[in-house]
């Protein structure tokens, strides 16, 4: 049982550092301004990784690779640890270690994007002039402008949320039936 509670505490804590991570990443790529609250407090939060990465790293234009970089990295910890709190030895993951710390981070992505989608939903309904729609609407439109340019509103109703939602949690099916296959036969 203390497994369990250690796994399960593990697992929110490099959920949401590794998802702050490439939050930090998809905020440079929207361009979405510094000075705002949520983009200064995912920088506060992950400066303490990604600044010094920055000496070691070369940075690139348009793309934070060094926070994506750093979300691998933290993946990579994260399974190390699950493995060695359930008694096994990290090592032996190696080289498929790093493919599935990969898709452990393309993972975080996709549950970000849920979270995103279903805060940005659920404020549309309860609150619609909350100072956050903005912040949301900026950071969820690249993924639902092209399903809303295919999908027709029905009756002033959005499904492009719905549509976003369904695709994720697919995806999200399939990065774990590939990271079981590639655990269960060391591929």
């Amino acid at each position: 049982m203390f497994d369990d509670i250690i796994h399960f505490l593990l697992n929110i804590i490099f959920t949401v550092f590794g998802s702050a991570l490439l939050l930090r990443t998809w905020l440079t790529v929207i361009q979405l301004t510094p000075y705002n609250p949520l983009s200064q407090a995912i920088f506060r939060a992950t400066n303490w990784l990604v600044t010094p990465l920055h000496r070691i790293i070369p940075a690139a234009r348009g793309i934070d690779w060094i926070s994506l970089f750093a979300a691998w990295l933290a993946a990579i910890i994260f399974i190390s640890l699950m493995v060695a709190i359930s008694g096994g030895n990290p090592a032996l993951l190696f080289p498929a270690g790093f493919i599935i710390a990969l898709l452990t981070t393309v993972k975080w992505a996709l549950n970000l994007t849920i979270w995103l989608t279903l805060i940005l939903a659920l404020l549309a309904v309860v609150n619609p002039r909350s100072p956050a729609i903005a912040i949301l609407l900026q950071l969820t439109a690249p993924l639902l402008n092209p399903l809303r340019r295919a999908i027709p509103t029905l009756s002033e109703i959005d499904l492009s949320p719905l549509v976003l939602l369904i695709i994720v949690e697919l995806l999200l099916m399939l990065i774990t039936r590939i990271t079981v296959s590639i655990t269960m036969f060391k591929i």
